[in-house]
């Protein structure tokens, strides 16, 4: 790290004393949470499948299909509350929540050492400690899916340990413990309560020089040059070979018998992806020097808004893999995770992710298109059973396993919410854009929302259009009707969309049918107030102060309100923009606004949403994120988001338009961002100053598109393979 640019890493000068503050890595498969304590490390493991048990394993959605119709025309005949009886009766059931693995103990004997500094380099994926006597250095590798830590120290034990806060008191846990020519090798098994199901952990310990004894349940290690550890997570029925876990981890040293060719190995990947964007806010030099924790005490710094940029895109690119990111990333220390460190598919995995194809992280929507091509048998059985339709309708939340919709209640109706499908699917269609193909299993998935929404709007109003009905804006209410609603903004634009986007990938008579379904249903509606309505319904009201923004989906993440072509309706937008209150001060609630700002131009309320995310406390020292103000409630949401939101502030694209600096907060005075992709297939290197602003476009296909700038607009022609310089005046 060097404070003569931006710092693509963070740092403090004492151990972790929380696991919040533990600096992390990982692959998109397995996370470690590093402490970093001399005399004490504690590494937790975590990986992605590790669920636990409680039933949802086995929830099916509610079998509604036969009631629907009947609920259709008490809500059309004005009864405000009939959605509220479209469901089995059951309790609320959460879906099975995400834990650790357990901790790796490496304790030393007791340092009185100075010199202690633990890092996190953002370009490598490594955590690091060392004082004058001791060091660790830890990856999470993406090549070979395994933990890799080297330990120096005088002496150290080194044991599994399943003792983290809200462990079960069922757990079945055994311990086992081997010498081997190399060292040793440690497991831990974890057998959930009343279930077949388990988890193994495997730690193959190679020991270079000194002297190893076993202690059980670990090992003693006395006198030796290093010790390499490496540890890998296993979710099973029944019994885990741990032979063959073992060796199969010994291949891998076999084959890389160092930490620096294990490392090298990874980087191949790790840094490609990482380094592929970059912004540089021409910060103090003085304050890019200083730790973490110091930094975030100076929230109008432009150093930590160049450090959180690098933080967000490092921990999104390091939870994303096997799975996109949860509500935690790939993260947790404790057992009870809030809201079961679910993906949650109606605002926080969906600005998680948001920023991945401008941002050149393909891994990060490939892990979504992963998970939801898994569960997509699943969202047919939603569409079936909830709905009598074919086609697919997403759950509002997943742990991962199951994407059926299970999980809801009277006061959150989310298995009647349609328009989750298209939000999901939104990240892979500007993908596709980018890349200028369009991946023919994103075309099958799209023809399948655009199926169900052939089956399930059938019902028209007086002026003949169609009414989508149930309709739920989450997770928000009319302020004199129910949950479940008429005609929810977010649904309607999420069907059109869905309905015209399949018919580009589909072109034929589908496309001629869904896109005349499309024209079919009902424009937006502007109330009273002068702002965009939650719900087109004439007679429900809105309720403001709310921390979702739901019915602002057409403005973003879609272009089908912007101040370009629809500027009356972006006008209302905005207007519904400066109504909306915070409600709980949740960070998802600030961003989401900030995207929603940007998408209109009006950098001053991107500014002002920002600064309530800087000012409330919202970061850790590990640079992770907190849901609340005060650090409360450990969540990936704003960390994941807001390099999205200082993207969209500075530039945004779509398949015939450019916009270059639409709503810069005056903190970012000046700064360089490079690697940007546009969704009309060319990369974009911005830099701007007070005194004017310089665009290097290098497109990949030939084609016009309009530029948009403070100064106007005007067309611009591009030729695939030749660099377009544009030099523009000042902002």
């Amino acid at each position: 790290m060097t404070a003569t640019g931006p710092v693509h890493g963070t740092w403090e000068p004492a151990p972790a004393a929380r696991w919040e503050d533990a600096f992390l890595s990982g692959n998109g498969h397995h996370g470690a949470l590093v402490f970093g304590d001399p005399n004490d490390d504690r590494v937790i493991v975590t990986q992605h499948t590790l669920v636990r048990p409680n039933g949802g394993e086995h929830a099916r959605p509610p079998r509604l299909a036969a009631e629907l119709a009947a609920t259709q025309d008490r809500l059309l005949a004005g009864d405000l509350k009939a959605a509220e009886s479209l469901t089995d009766g059951r309790p609320l059931q959460w879906v099975q929540p995400f834990h650790p693995a357990f901790q790796i103990r490496l304790r030393g004997p007791q340092s009185r050492a100075g010199g202690y500094r633990r890092t996190v380099d953002f370009g490598t994926g490594e955590v690091a400690a060392a004082t004058a006597e001791w060091t660790s250095r830890l990856f999470v590798s993406r090549a070979d899916d395994v933990i890799v830590q080297r330990v120096t120290a005088p002496a150290l034990d080194v044991a599994l340990d399943h003792r983290l806060p809200g462990v079960p008191s069922g757990l079945g846990i055994g311990h086992g413990a081997l010498r081997t020519p190399e060292g040793a090798v440690l497991s831990l098994r974890a057998r959930y309560p009343g279930s077949d199901r388990a988890y193994t952990g495997v730690t193959f310990v190679a020991v270079t020089g000194g002297s190893t004894e076993l202690v059980p349940p670990g090992v003693r290690v006395a006198g030796a040059d290093s010790v390499l550890l490496l540890t890998r997570v296993r979710r099973h029925t029944g019994e885990l070979d741990v032979t063959a876990e073992a060796r199969r981890l010994r291949e891998i040293l076999e084959d890389a018998p160092s930490y620096e060719t294990l490392l090298a190995r990874h980087l191949e990947t790790h840094r490609t992806a990482y380094t592929r964007v970059t912004l540089d806010l021409a910060a103090d030099p003085a304050e890019r020097a200083l730790p973490g924790s110091e930094l975030l005490k100076r929230p109008r710094s432009a150093a930590l808004l160049e450090r959180l940029f690098a933080a967000g895109r490092y921990h999104l690119l390091s939870s994303s893999g096997l799975n996109p990111p949860r509500l935690t990333g790939l993260w947790t220390g404790e057992w009870n995770t809030a809201w079961s460190g679910a993906f949650t598919n109606d605002a926080n995995l969906n600005l998680q992710t948001a920023s991945a194809p401008a941002a050149d992280l393909p891994e990060v929507t490939a892990a979504l298109a992963a998970l939801i091509r898994r569960q997509s048998h699943d969202w047919r059985e939603n569409a079936r059973t909830v709905f009598g339709a074919r086609g697919m309708v997403a759950p509002a939340h997943t742990d991962g396993e199951s994407g059926l919709s299970y999980h809801f209640s009277r006061e959150y109706p989310l298995h009647l919410w349609t328009a989750g499908a298209d939000w999901l699917l939104k990240p892979l269609v500007d993908h596709d854009e980018i890349r200028g193909a369009r991946d023919p299993r994103t075309a099958a998935l799209l023809a399948q929302v655009a199926v169900f929404y052939e089956d399930f709007l059938t019902r028209t109003d007086a002026d003949g259009h169609l009414v989508v009905v149930p309709s739920y804006s989450p997770e928000n209410r009319p302020a004199n009707g129910s949950w479940g609603a008429v005609n929810a903004a977010m649904d309607l634009s999420a069907a059109r969309h869905a309905l015209r986007t399949a018919a580009d990938y589909h072109p034929g008579p589908d496309a001629d049918r869904w896109r005349a379904l499309a024209d079919r249903l009902p424009p937006h509606r502007i109330n009273a107030a002068g702002a965009l309505a939650e719900w087109a319904r004439p007679g429900l009201d809105d309720t403001y102060d709310h921390r979702h923004l739901s019915h602002l989906y057409g403005v973003w993440p879609l272009d089908e309100i912007t101040p370009y072509d629809t500027p009356e309706l972006a006008a209302a937008a905005h207007r519904a923009l400066e109504l909306r209150g915070a409600e709980n001060d949740s960070a998802h609630g600030h961003l989401h606004h900030a995207l929603v700002a940007a998408r209109l131009r009006d950098g001053e309320r991107v500014a002002a949403a920002l600064g309530r995310v800087l000012d409330g406390d919202f970061f850790h020292a590990s640079l992770m994120s907190a849901h609340y103000p005060n650090r409360d409630v450990y969540n990936a949401d704003a960390a994941h988001t807001l390099p999205g939101v200082l993207i969209e502030a500075l530039v945004q694209s779509a398949p015939d338009r450019l916009v270059l600096l639409p709503a810069p907060p005056t903190a970012l005075g000046r700064g360089r961002l490079t690697g940007i992709r546009t969704r009309f297939g060319a990369e974009l290197d911005l830099s701007w100053t007070p005194g004017g602003t310089r665009a290097v476009l290098k497109p990949h296909r030939t084609l016009r598109v309009d530029l948009w700038t403070s100064s106007g607009t005007q067309p611009l022609d591009l030729v695939a393979g030749e660099d377009r310089v544009l030099a523009l005046g000042t902002w």
